[in-house]
């Protein structure tokens, strides 16, 4: 083939399409988890310019707003965050003309709250509170700040309706057409519950039987669970979302950060996926739940987010034997075909 044969086949129109969203395309992983019989695949949602699956969510949080008329151009956005929507919101302010001020708490991700401020947003950090409940005061902070700012609105995605529309209207239809049919089994990762609140009404919608699985962290409030300390952000809640009120997933799995760790490096490991602990968390829901799948069963989870801001802490040895109990074992967890089994 010639210079010019090549380039002929490589036509490729530049436009805008960064302004939003991308639509991305699922992978079956045929490494995770050798002779499962399962067929596993992941929606890589981690090729978002933004770096997560929260660049769908912040589209539709902004377009609500603009549409009702509670944001005016050249206004004052004002959300809290544990990393994912920060980042995607101060991408997507900064290209429509908004400030963008991301309430974080102590435990936010460097990484990421520097990201936020690389893309022009003002990083507000709340101090953690007697009771431990950092999103409770990242959520009062928040409002304090509307109470102050003339004009400034909250996404809210804790309960806008705007959170799971992003997720039925887009995530879940896309995955159905990589796959060519719904997923016999669905793992979705929670924290606001909107995108499993999402995919259950495309699921409900349509009539497909996919069985949907919620993955929550040990410590969150989701669901009837009991708080507790959490060193990684990104996956449960400090309280009961409104939105998880109308979220119905056949079942919920807490996974401990121990077994969210093994996840994402048996990820990285064996698929050359590098994904955030809620990714790694799926990891270990599925790897518990595949003793009892038929041979041959569709299973599907989303790679919620990539894993480089992850690396001083779940791919950082030295972080593990400091902050995780145990840490031999989990750093040793990588060696089994299926750990979440062989461990228990």
């Amino acid at each position: 083939m010639t210079l010019g044969d090549t380039t002929q086949t490589l036509q490729m129109p530049s436009v805008s399409i960064h302004g939003s969203h991308l639509p991305t395309p699922a992978s079956q992983l045929e490494r995770l988890f050798p002779g499962s019989g399962a067929r596993l695949h992941a929606k890589l949602d981690q090729l978002q310019l933004s770096g997560s699956t929260k660049e769908r969510t912040a589209r539709f949080l902004l377009d609500e707003l603009v549409h009702s008329g509670a944001l005016l151009p050249g206004g004052t956005v004002v959300e809290s965050t544990s990393g994912n929507l920060g980042m995607a919101l101060a991408r997507q302010c900064t290209l429509r003309g908004y400030t963008f001020i991301a309430v974080v708490d102590e435990r936010a991700n460097g990484a990421a709250t520097r990201t936020m401020e690389a893309f022009g947003a003002r990083v507000d950090e709340v101090k953690t509170p007697a009771d431990g409940n950092r999103l409770r005061a990242r959520v009062e902070r928040v409002q304090q700040l509307l109470a102050e700012i003339p004009g400034a609105v909250t996404t809210n995605q804790y309960g806008s309706l705007a959170n799971p529309s992003a997720h039925a209207t887009t995530t879940m239809p896309e995955l159905v057409a990589s796959l060519g049919a719904p997923p016999d089994h669905l793992y979705v990762a929670m924290s606001t519950t909107g995108t499993l609140l999402g995919c259950q009404q495309a699921i409900e919608s349509a009539g497909w039987s996919t069985r949907l699985v919620g993955v929550d962290a040990e410590g969150s409030a989701l669901f009837g669970g009991s708080m507790g300390e959490r060193k990684l952000p990104g996956l449960g809640a400090g309280f009961e979302t409104d939105l998880s009120h109308e979220a119905h997933p056949s079942v919920v799995h807490r996974v401990s950060e121990a077994d969210m760790i093994r996840g994402c490096r048996l990820l990285a490991r064996r698929e050359g996926i590098l994904a955030g602990a809620s990714t790694g968390a799926i990891v270990a829901a599925i790897g518990r739940d595949l003793p009892s799948l038929a041979r041959g069963t569709s299973v599907a989870m989303l790679v919620h987010d990539g894993g480089s801001a992850y690396l001083p802490t779940v791919y950082n040895d030295a972080w593990v034997r400091s902050e995780i109990p145990d840490a031999e074992h989990v750093l040793a967890g990588t060696a089994t075909p299926n750990p979440f089994v062989e461990q228990a």
